[in-house]
């Protein structure tokens, strides 16, 4: 790296690190810039795979919180994800987040969230395994275990500098705010406050909720324009293909969800996600059931390949050419992640399908009969 890129690179990180993000200004300079990332710049590539469901995470009794972010996995700078678990009785307690958005995928057992915007308006949901949630960012939210059995759901930021242990926690505000104020601030006596906890709650626990959520204390609620609430698994796939199939929900589907698009990504056994890359967004990858391989191409021969197993986590950086293969003998599902509202992606099929065969033939030196054999359109999904 020479000089100039050297302090370039300095300067977006000294930016990074004064707003507390990694996918917004500080990023935008280095684009602008031409700033290499050091990480991605080196002879070989780094890893991308992290064994979430493995690491330690914060832990309540059975309820727990287990986070992948740059501190976990130094290449995932642009997103970031948490596997969380809450107990029947138990609540991720009323917090905020100020410098990343919210985007949930449930896996198992039922979930309720309760959610206020800056409007003023306030939304209620419940929400089945398959179901799909978006909070942007600053958006005050509360997340409670509905019925007897604990709820397990995937939690993705849109910044990889996030962490779920660095939120906004109403117990933590009001813990440490001097009474006198808090007195002033909402009309009461301050003894009011004098058995409130001191530190942060982060997991509450209390009774079940009822089946029927209760009115808020302001009484009948203001619905926010636009619902935080998407079914996805209720929906048909986007596309169906004869070894898997997609499900896929951005803002064109999920108006509010402006940073995210999520993607369930179900492959047969031996089945193969094409080599492809993404345009405009970094694809984070956990694995809901099953084994898959995943490759990475980084340029200058460049190419790295990764097994990733039920509760691991893939990263693949914007622009970096990827695949995903099915190698267990059972079918798996893949839960994607990408830091824009609005999908893109280029398929290599797609790519030589594209062109002459003219061009293909002059480009590998072979004769242009041999690129008959290749597909004529988009594979998306190879069969074994």
């Amino acid at each position: 790296m020479n000089e100039p890129t050297r302090r370039r690179f300095i300067e977006a990180a000294a930016v990074s690190n004064l707003l507390g993000v990694g996918t917004d200004e500080s990023t935008d300079f280095a684009f602008k810039n031409n700033v290499p990332d050091p990480l991605l710049a080196g002879p070989e590539l780094p890893t991308f795979k992290f064994e979430l469901e493995k690491s330690t995470g914060k832990v309540d009794g059975k309820s727990y919180g287990k986070e992948a972010t740059v501190e976990q996995l130094p290449i995932s700078k642009g997103i970031a994800g948490v596997s969380m678990v809450l107990e029947p009785g138990v609540m991720r307690e009323l917090h905020w987040h100020a410098t990343a958005a919210e985007w949930a995928f449930v896996i198992e057992g039922r979930v309720r969230t309760t959610v206020i915007s800056p409007t003023g308006g306030s939304e209620i949901n419940d929400f089945e395994p398959g179901d799909v949630w978006y909070f942007p960012r600053g958006h005050g939210h509360v997340l409670e275990c509905l019925g007897n059995k604990p709820t397990h759901f995937i939690l993705i930021f849109d910044n990889g500098y996030f962490s779920e242990f660095g939120t906004f926690s109403i117990s933590d505000w009001i813990g440490h705010t001097p009474k006198a104020v808090l007195a002033k601030n909402f009309g009461v006596a301050e003894s009011t406050f004098d058995n409130f906890p001191k530190e942060e709650v982060y997991f509450g626990r209390g009774a079940v909720p009822p089946d029927k959520p209760p009115p808020p204390l302001q009484g009948p609620q203001h619905a926010p324009p636009l619902t935080h609430k998407f079914r996805l698994l209720a929906q048909h796939p986007h596309a169906v293909y004869k070894s898997g199939r997609e499900w896929r929900v951005g803002a064109n589907l999920f108006p509010i969800s402006t940073t995210i698009t999520g993607v369930i990504l179900d492959l047969d056994p031996g089945a193969l996600r094409e080599l492809h890359w993404h345009p405009t967004a970094d694809e984070w990858q956990y694995v809901i059931e099953g084994q898959v391989n995943v490759s990475m191409f980084g340029s200058h021969g460049r190419y790295r390949i990764e097994t990733l197993n039920k509760g691991d986590v893939g990263y693949i950086p914007q622009g970096y050419g990827h695949s995903i293969e099915n190698i267990g003998k059972k079918p798996c599902r893949v839960l994607l992640g990408f830091n824009t509202g609005h999908y893109e992606g280029i398929d290599l099929s797609t790519w030589i399908a594209a062109n002459p065969k003219s061009v293909l033939a002059t480009n590998f030196s072979k004769p242009e009969a041999l690129f008959e054999k290749f597909p004529h359109k988009q594979v998306f999904i190879a069969p074994s």
